[in-house]
């Protein structure tokens, strides 16, 4: 009976802070998420040095199953980016994960949000959609291995309405 408590309570992650101790989870996420992932550097840069920078791990147990990432800057917010773990995908951490970039951005006062994502990434789009954004434009050629476009994305009304549940 315990056994099956404790499942139920690791079958929702927790949100937390991002740590530079969190590094090496995150950057086996990424190399097995994108084609072109980012660097130890680049995250290291983001969490120490960019004081826009606010970023989120998802947390199931003691296993970092996805992240995010946002800058805030005067009353926008804008996601940089967003992954979970391929062996954990479709059991709402990637909702999970936006819901808590939108909470967090609102707290700070933010009242829109924006993204770019991929035009081929379906996955996403719809995930966005259900959160209230939408295609506002195209960058074309925006992702350089690919030259694929990105659909630029944008929520308003940050904290005047419930997230959705998921």
């Amino acid at each position: 009976m315990r056994s099956g408590a404790l499942a139920v309570l690791d079958a929702h992650p927790r949100f937390c802070d991002m740590e530079l101790r969190h590094l090496p989870e995150i950057l086996e996420i990424e190399r097995r998420c994108y084609v072109t992932p980012w660097s130890e550097r680049s995250f290291r840069s983001e969490l120490v040095q960019n004081a826009y920078a606010h970023y989120i791990v998802a947390l199931r147990g003691r296993r970092l199953v996805g992240y995010a990432g946002m800058w805030l800057i005067l009353d926008e917010a804008h996601v940089t980016n967003i992954a979970v773990h391929p062996e954990e995908r479709r059991k709402g951490i990637g909702d999970g994960l936006l819901r808590e970039l939108e909470q967090r951005a609102a707290t700070n006062g933010c009242l829109r949000m924006t993204l770019e994502v991929r035009a081929g990434n379906d996955a996403a789009l719809t995930l966005y959609r259900k959160h209230g954004f939408e295609p506002r434009g195209i960058r074309p050629k925006y992702y350089s291995d690919t030259d694929e476009d990105a659909v630029i994305m944008w929520k308003e009304g940050l904290g005047s309405e419930p997230s959705p549940s998921t």
